[in-house]
């Protein structure tokens, strides 16, 4: 009798068939405006404070030159996997994806899977196809073997993720992706703990770094190492230590898993999204002066309550930081209504500070509702009140927003997010050869797209100033 194909054998044998020709017109298209999305919030990022530290440190390490920096500079894969990685997810403003028990972001796997591509030589549809098999592996992760229950943070999927991707970039026979899978899977468990209490530094670097070290585990096994066969189901294994059981056939996965991720309309925790775009809905109807509003009631569901809402990932009314900030419904909702957006600009530490939104937001109400949490991760449904002086109130209910699969974000309008992100820094010439190189990636090399992002200047690269004031359209 033949011996049982294990779990991994099975996933490894999914990633080996992947291929680019396989994806829908649909799903390219949304996986190349995921891809435009990821690169905005990079360039985006690069004046972030710990995105320096970051620069400094990988610059300090060397390592040999086979793999590009955003900005400039080149450097071991795995390392260059760290750093753009880090600039994709830095502002929190890159792409999601929902299931039942788990969040995510599937473009964590972007600076990875680039890194490897452009080391390999391979071409854009060779990226394009490792991309798709890190948003079927990570997002069927999510629905089937959630984590975060049990104190473990979702980059714990995106480290399989992540090494499948590698490992299909770098052409990897079968047994050798297993191995990769198995090395990165078993290696990196990561604790809860990065999106509790008081939130640090970590929130944003742990996810290019699971990615990163899975970079590390495909390159080991391409050498040859090998990691446990059993990683899933065997004894103290995912399935008994993490997990339970559970079953998905990847004999019948497709690379379709994109088209059910979500790209963040706004600067801001991902269950926000329909709340924000509430919020700002009734200010702009009812022309809010937000000097009047007395307090702002959120009945929402139960997952956005206890990761933003003040539940049992901690109270959210203590905001100094972008990161508390950026995971404060509060906070996110009185500097909307402030501001009238929620942009980078919105998580300055200067207006993070400020005496307006620190009084308003502790005018914010969140609460969880049941009939609303049975309708996630369907919709995002929220229910927004606010009421003004004299008792007078105005409210509004949501069940998604614009850039929700219900309401897939365009190709135009995301790339009117990508300028914004990208034009303090880029100048209009190259910021359309990006997008044009994005939109006919599968035409072009992974090294193509590298050698565009090289040239975006960066705080401590060697590239040039940014363009004079007046260039950013």
């Amino acid at each position: 009798m033949a011996k049982a194909r294990t779990e991994l054998e099975r996933l490894a044998g999914f990633v080996e068939r992947a291929r680019f020709e396989a994806l829908s017109d649909e799903a390219l298209e949304q996986l190349k405006i995921r891809v435009l999305d990821a690169i905005g919030c990079a360039i985006g990022a690069v004046e972030g404070e710990p995105v320096g530290h970051v620069r400094r440190a990988v610059g300090r390490f060397g390592g040999s030159p086979r793999a590009t920096l955003l900005g400039g500079e080149r450097t071991a894969p795995d390392r260059a996997a760290l750093y753009n990685g880090f600039l994709v997810r830095y502002l929190d403003y890159n792409d999601s994806y929902l299931a039942p028990g788990e969040t995510c972001h599937p473009s964590d796997n972007l600076g990875a899977a680039l890194a490897a591509a452009e080391d390999a030589g391979a071409d854009g549809a060779g990226l394009l196809a490792a991309l798709a098999v890190a948003y079927q592996v990570q997002c069927r992760l999510s629905d089937e073997a959630p984590v975060r229950a049990e104190g473990f943070d979702h980059t714990t999927q995106l480290s399989y993720a992540a090494a499948a991707a590698v490992a299909k970039a770098l052409g990897l026979e079968r047994e050798r992706i297993g191995n990769a899978i198995a090395i990165a899977g078993t290696a990196q468990n990561a604790l809860r703990v990065t999106r509790t209490g008081a939130l640090s530094h970590w929130k944003g670097l742990a996810a290019p770094w699971a990615a990163a070290q899975a970079c590390e585990a495909a390159y080991l096994a391409a050498e040859g190492v090998t990691g446990p066969p059993e990683v899933f189901e065997g004894n103290k294994g995912f399935e008994e230590s993490i997990a339970g059981a559970f079953e998905i056939d990847w004999e019948e996965e497709d690379l379709e898993r994109v088209r059910r991720t979500m790209i963040k309309r706004y600067n801001a925790e991902i269950h926000s999204q329909s709340t924000i775009e509430g919020a700002l809905e009734l200010r702009e109807e009812h022309r809010i002066d937000p000097a009047a509003i007395e307090r702002i009631e959120i009945d929402t569901f139960d997952v956005a309550y206890h990761i933003i809402g003040g539940g049992e990932e901690g109270e959210k009314t203590t905001v100094r930081t972008k990161e508390e900030a950026d995971h404060s419904l509060h906070y996110m909702v009185a500097v909307a209504l402030l501001d009238g957006q929620l942009l980078p600009e919105q998580y300055e530490p200067d207006r993070i500070g400020a005496d307006d939104v620190q009084e308003l937001l502790r005018r914010v109400e969140v609460r969880p509702d049941e009939e609303l949490s049975g309708r996630f991760p369907e919709e995002m449904p929220v229910r927004v009140r606010i009421v003004l002086g004299g008792g007078e109130s105005v409210t509004i209910e949501k069940r998604d927003y614009e850039g929700f699969p219900t309401r897939p974000m365009r190709w135009e309008t995301n790339a009117e997010k990508f300028d914004r992100l990208a034009a303090p820094r880029v100048d209009a010439a190259l910021r359309a050869e990006i997008r044009d190189a994005v939109a006919t990636l599968e035409e072009r090399s992974a090294g193509d797209l590298a050698g565009l992002l090289a040239r975006v200047p960066v705080p401590g690269s060697e590239e040039s100033e940014p363009p004079p004031e007046g260039d950013h359209e």
